[in-house]
């Protein structure tokens, strides 16, 4: 058993190779220039002397604007998620060569979306560019980021999954057919960026499972969807929870169980008694979570019936 919490890069190295051969196999190449809609841009009040951006000039409501604003923000904020998984890690091998290429692809997320956000006048372009330099400027709080390389990539693995069902989701509600071609575009991107970390995630499990069933139980149990500081994240979050496109139960049917089925975190032996007993809090917290989330769908059923 390795004795220092990073040993198993080397010896998943064969792993990870054969993970990023298939993910370059599969990744399709697109062009974010090709997706926004040009014509539909005009000048800016400013040096230009343009029009000045008004709340009548967007196309989307206010659900899919919170969507579109803490999805690019987010996607702007990939460094720092990058720095993390790299720390530690042996350089020039396959583990750098796949975090080099995820981190060129999700920068594609945020310059489609902010360019569409620009041309199409989708949210107010100074209120987006003064909550970017606030929250890019900002340190990230020490609870915000994976305390180990297990907890890291267990983190990533399920962040990757609930971003790809938050913007297929945002996609599929937004109203705005271009948005939704943009949504739908960058969340096959992001599943393949999941389906990436879960099989490697699969293979840590097997290689070293008590540790790798520890760092997927912390990861569940302090998960939270990253942007947590941008300004404005907790109204913005709740008026997209509120409207059912990604709330707790989506996070528990479409996110949680879905991870566990694949990892067949029920059906593996080998592991310790630390492992059985995290595996067991793990499936108790998911059971926790679908009756709160059935409690909370409850309650948004009935809140418009008491208001009226």
């Amino acid at each position: 058993m390795p004795q220092h919490s990073t040993d198993w890069f080397a010896e998943l190295e064969p792993v990870v190779a054969n993970l990023l051969d298939r993910h370059l196999s599969m990744a399709q190449e697109w062009f974010p220039h090709q997706y926004v809609p040009w014509s539909a841009g005009r000048d800016y009040d400013g040096p230009l002397a343009g029009l000045a951006w008004q709340d009548a000039q967007s196309a989307l409501g206010p659900v899919a604007r919170s969507a579109l604003v803490l999805s690019v923000l987010t996607e702007e904020n990939l460094p720092v998620y990058h720095h993390q998984l790299a720390s530690g890690a042996p350089p020039d091998n396959a583990w750098a060569a796949w975090l080099h290429r995820w981190t060129a692809e999700e920068d594609r997320h945020s310059t489609v979306m902010l360019s569409y956000i620009h041309a199409t006048r989708a949210v107010d372009p100074v209120a987006l560019e003064r909550a970017r330099m606030r929250y890019m400027s900002a340190p990230p709080r020490p609870d915000d980021l994976p305390s180990d390389p297990l907890h890291g990539l267990a983190y990533v693995m399920i962040q990757e999954l609930a971003t790809r069902v938050a913007h297929r989701n945002t996609g599929l509600h937004c109203g705005e057919s271009v948005c939704a071609r943009i949504f739908a575009r960058v969340a096959q991107d992001e599943n393949l960026h999941m389906v990436f970390y879960r099989d490697l995630y699969a293979a840590l499990l097997d290689l070293i499972p008590d540790r790798a069933m520890a760092g997927l139980w912390r990861a569940v149990k302090e998960f939270r969807m990253p942007g947590q500081a941008i300004p404005g994240f907790a109204g913005m979050n709740a008026r997209i929870a509120l409207a059912g496109w990604y709330d707790l139960a989506v996070f528990h049917d479409d996110v949680l169980m879905p991870l566990v089925r694949a990892l067949r975190i029920r059906e593996r032996t080998g592991l310790g008694p630390r492992g059985e007993q995290h595996r067991a809090a793990l499936l108790t917290h998911t059971e926790r979570l679908c009756r709160a989330a059935v409690r909370f769908r409850e309650r948004r059923t009935a809140a418009p019936v008491r208001a009226r």
